[in-house]
Order: C-alpha cells, then sequence, then structure tokens
C-alpha cells in the first residue's frame, strides 16, 4: 500500500449579480459570484483538480474545459463526480481532503458543515474526511479587495492493487 497526493487551486473574478455557489451551496445573499464557464464553484473545482492531480489525471480543463459548450453554467458537483469516477476506475481510494478559501465575502462559516456534507456525498466518503477552512485577504492582494475568490485543497489518495 502507498499514498499519492493531489494538490488543486482555483481562482475566478467577483462580479454583481453573478450566484455565488461554493462546494455545492448557494450563497443566497451574496451580491457578487464568481465569473466563469460552468457555475464557477471554486472550491469544488480545486478538489477536482487535487483528485485529479493526485491519480496523474491531468486537471479540470482537459476534461472539462471551457470552450466546450456544454458545460456553460454546469453543476461542478456533477463535474466532480465524473473526475471522481475515473480516479476510482484507476484503483485509488479517497483517504482525505483538506480545502482552504479565500475570500472577502460571502461568510463560509456558517455553511462549511453543508459544504463538506454535499462534497462527501458526491465521492461516497464519510464527512470526517472532509476540511474546509476559510481566511480573508486583510485588505491585501485581489482576494482582500472583494475581486476574486480562490480555493486551494490537498487530497490524499491511497493506492488500490490497479494504480
Amino acid at each position: 500500500m502507498s499514498f499519492r497526493i493531489g494538490q488543486g487551486w482555483d481562482r475566478h473574478p467577483l462580479i454583481q449579480g453573478r450566484p455565488c455557489i461554493l462546494g455545492g451551496v448557494l450563497f443566497e445573499d451574496s451580491p457578487v459570484g464568481p465569473k466563469a464557464h460552468s457555475d464557477g464553484d471554486v472550491l469544488t473545482h480545486a478538489l477536482i483538480d487535487a483528485l485529479l492531480g493526485a491519480a496523474s489525471l491531468g486537471d479540470i480543463g482537459q476534461l472539462f474545459p471551457d470552450t466546450d459548450p456544454q458545460y456553460a453554467g454546469f453543476d461542478s458537483l456533477k463535474l466532480m463526480k465524473k473526475a471522481w469516477n475515473l480516479v476510482q476506475k484507476k484503483g485509488f481510494i479517497f483517504q482525505n481532503a483538506d480545502c482552504t478559501i479565500i475570500a472577502e465575502q460571502p461568510k463560509i462559516a456558517p455553511a462549511s458543515q453543508t459544504m463538506i456534507e454535499r462534497l462527501a456525498r458526491v465521492l461516497g466518503v464519510e464527512t470526517n474526511t472532509i476540511s474546509i477552512k476559510a481566511t480573508r485577504g486583510e485588505g491585501l492582494g485581489p482576494e482582500g479587495r472583494g475581486e476574486c475568490i480562490t480555493a486551494m485543497a490537498i487530497v490524499l489518495l491511497e493506492t488500490g492493487k490497479d494504480s
């Protein structure tokens, strides 16, 4: 038995009037949301890239290009399910994920458990294997100025017999 680590990172500019979805949760009170081809869920996108990276399966842009009209407005949890199916086909077993969201808004903490539950459901794992933290830019950089939202994820996969 051995382990593989994957890291994912995603950032999208924030614009007025766009829905803000993170970890499959709609933040209804947010006046801004990520500008994106899909639903702009940066947390799920970072987690997808971490899963794919740990399995050496490329990245989200290769699997679900933003030039493909079928992914316009697409639900990122469905993208993650497709990516996770590919990872599982290679024999990998999910161990844990640690995620961080960097943004001035929306407030993440009140919805973090719901995000964990939705991500865990899609991956078919226990909620205690996923961690979501949030931090602010404190006025520094594009996150601190409220111009964008960024997410990072690290995943640990156990190698199976086929991986």
